[in-house]
């Protein structure tokens, strides 16, 4: 298929980092979303509300990220304005970093963070895609992360070409049954949570998007997604971290050793521990705490 292309231009604030934000954690790995560190463009497929697909290529730029938008068809401005607003809300760019990078320039150990531009997490369009991800990612390794991801896009989602697919909706997946999730996504355990999250959204029994602007208290949120199966603690913790809630660390056992290994040369220590540590910074120690974990992907070894 011959696929049209159109340019866009979306302006960024004197804080942002785009590779920062694209390499924040691990979905630029995941699809619909890829990167190409050679060429340091994240691409995404997006799925628009009048049931057009299009492939996005993004490139930061100064002051700016431009984007390549390629489809079946020429963008009319209404597509052209929903595809700039679904990757401002990927970027985060419509969120204020300021009084973040005011905080991390009160302790010399994060003064890095607002010199570097950093603190964003690249997000998905839609809770529900952060939310099915983020039980892909419990109790198991990237890998199978990757696989189970990688299965529930080419198997439900709607195809631009032969390599490339948006990510399912909830009506996609409500439709599948448990065997399949189980036999051909991979997703073991996770499949009975999987189907009756997908069935609850599509049949508007649930409704996950005004997360990202509740009015809720962190705590009384994060009582409100425990009650989503499947969805525990760890869950929890980074999803809050991606609606712009970073009161909660979200403990796996990657970020344990790595705080061990920052912090304990190598002894383990009690998660009590850990949050102790952390606890003086606030409403903010999710995130800081994330991005001391991380701070070597992009000191070591993605140099951008």
């Amino acid at each position: 298929m011959h696929l049209k292309s159109s340019k866009l231009t979306i302006p960024t604030p004197c804080n942002f980092n785009f590779s920062r934000t694209a390499f924040s954690h691990g979905w630029y790995a995941l699809p619909p979303f890829s990167f190409d560190q050679d060429k340091k463009q994240l691409h995404r497929v997006l799925s628009l509300s009048d049931g057009t697909i299009v492939v996005s290529t993004l490139t930061g730029g100064d002051h700016s990220v431009l984007i390549r938008v390629r489809g079946a068809q020429s963008l009319l401005g209404s597509q052209r304005k929903e595809i700039a607003s679904q990757l401002r809300t990927c970027l985060r760019l419509d969120e204020d970093f300021g009084e973040f990078h005011r905080e991390a320039r009160r302790h010399p150990e994060f003064r890095w963070i607002p010199r570097t531009g950093s603190g964003r997490m690249l997000r998905a369009p839609t809770v529900f895609e952060d939310v099915v991800k983020m039980i892909c990612t419990t109790n198991c390794t990237w890998a199978l992360t990757t696989l189970m991801v990688t299965n529930l896009v080419q198997q439900f989602g709607e195809k631009l070409d032969s390599s490339l697919y948006a990510f399912p909706t909830p009506e996609a997946i409500a439709g599948s049954s448990e065997r399949v999730l189980r036999n051909e996504i991979k997703a073991g355990y996770r499949s009975p949570y999987l189907l009756e999250l997908a069935k609850r959204v599509a049949s508007r029994q649930l409704d996950l998007e005004p997360w990202r602007s509740s009015l809720l208290t962190t705590d009384e949120l994060f009582e409100e997604m425990r009650n989503v199966k499947g969805v525990g603690p760890y869950a929890v913790g980074n999803i809050m971290k991606l609606i712009g809630r970073y009161d909660y660390l979200g403990l796996d056992s990657w970020v344990r050793s790595k705080y061990y290994e920052l912090h304990r040369d190598g002894r383990k220590v009690k998660d009590s521990t850990i949050e102790r540590h952390y606890a003086p910074l606030g409403k903010w120690r999710g995130l800081f705490f994330w991005l001391e974990m991380t701070r070597y992907w992009h000191d070591e070894k993605f140099i951008l």
